[in-house]
């Protein structure tokens, strides 16, 4: 499966989800931000590209869904309800991602 997992800004949420993600056997992970300043900006390529994409808050769904309508139709959005709360690789940001994401992969 290929996923793609946003944030605001890409670079603590979403990035960290990319680290953990990454090496996974079985999948292909990027990460990506909704915001101008995104270390890695969300595009209609990144869209298309994902099979299935994670994102942080309800407004990066709508967001996506606002700027990339025709890409994202079809596509599985799913909100994990993670607040911008978190430095990179948190040790509580990684133990949300285990229990919010795991039942997916």
């Amino acid at each position: 499966m290929i996923i793609l997992f946003v944030c605001s800004r890409n670079q603590w949420r979403s990035a960290t989800a990319e680290t953990l993600y990454k090496n996974h056997p079985y999948h292909q992970v990027r990460s990506a931000g909704t915001a101008a300043s995104a270390r890695v900006k969300i595009n209609a390529k990144l869209i298309i590209w994902a099979d299935l994409i994670f994102v942080m808050e309800k407004k990066h769904k709508q967001r996506i869904n606002e700027r990339f309508a025709a890409e994202a139709t079809e596509k599985e959005i799913i909100v994990l309800n993670i607040p911008d709360d978190y430095q990179y690789m948190d040790e509580e940001l990684i133990a949300e991602f285990n229990a919010k994401v795991h039942e997916y992969l």
